[in-house]
């Protein structure tokens, strides 16, 4: 994550944050209720992202991962279009006896 995204997330935290304010008070709630629920539920948004992250590290379903499986398949196509009739033969019968 670049320094402007961090940025743009915490911004966009502190805004959401006041939005949900002016919400609770737009239904009812006193001003010291409505900053007290509305953290909560900005504690409670966070922390459900935060798992969402983890739960993506955790099943390795990352931008980084995906790139890399993506280089490896590209490098390994690219090897197997430069070798010749006769590499890629010997290659297909090394599979077929490890089969």
């Amino acid at each position: 994550m670049r320094r402007i995204d961090v940025i743009i997330v915490s911004l966009g935290i502190f805004v959401t944050g006041g939005i949900i304010y002016l919400v609770f008070q737009a239904i009812g709630f006193d001003g010291l209720s409505a900053g007290v629920w509305s953290q909560a539920l900005l504690v409670v948004i966070v922390l459900g992202w935060t798992l969402s992250y983890l739960f993506r590290v955790a099943n390795k379903d990352m931008t980084y991962n995906q790139q890399l499986k993506d280089y490896e398949d590209a490098v390994l196509q690219k090897r197997l279009e430069e070798m010749t009739p006769e590499e890629l033969e010997k290659l297909q019968r090394e599979i077929k006896e490890e089969s």
